[in-house]
């Protein structure tokens, strides 16, 4: 029997299965840090739902069309019985977290998040570059101190860009 191979990552592919669910999200993680503005690569979305019993519905439903199926091999895919929920799907690695560490998850997050054009119709809320780096510090791992770095510059320059444009 050949090896299993990996399945090519499609992030705008999970994005469209999410839409046409009608699923509410924020991206957070590593895909987030780089539409914010990082340079660090990554295999995956990670995304913070709202926890609304009908949303969740909506999700079920996305990850039955993704072929959503738990790394651990255990069946079930309820997203409120454990912290992260690490998925392999059709389009590649999808997490669910439903409150990342250093949040109260999807109503925190909500506030300050972006809502961005990633082409073939896709448009997604992202979290902002703060809470990105709230998030990551809050790990306090030092694998995670290169993106940190940044994304302390990035929101240092959006900040001098802002006060460059004040009348």
């Amino acid at each position: 029997m050949p090896p299993a191979t990996e399945p090519e990552f499609d992030p705008i592919g999970i994005f469209k299965a999410l839409d046409r669910a009608r699923v509410t999200y924020i991206v957070i993680g590593g895909l987030a840090r780089v539409l914010q503005g990082t340079d660090e690569l990554t295999n995956g979305v990670d995304i913070v739902p709202s926890m609304r019993e009908e949303n969740l519905r909506r999700l079920d439903i996305a990850l039955g069309e993704l072929n959503a199926r738990r790394r651990d091999g255990e069946k079930k895919l309820a997203v409120g019985d454990v912290d992260v929920l690490d998925l392999e799907t059709d389009l590649g690695e999808l997490k669910i977290v439903p409150e990342p560490t250093g949040t109260r998850g999807y109503d925190d997050l909500r506030r300050a998040a972006s809502r961005e054009h990633l082409g073939s119709g896709v448009r997604v809320a992202i979290a902002s570059v703060g809470d990105l780096a709230r998030m990551t510090a809050a790990f306090g791992r030092e694998q995670d101190e290169p993106a940190l770095r940044m994304l302390h510059r990035i929101a240092e320059l959006d900040r001098s860009i802002g006060h460059g444009l004040e009348l």
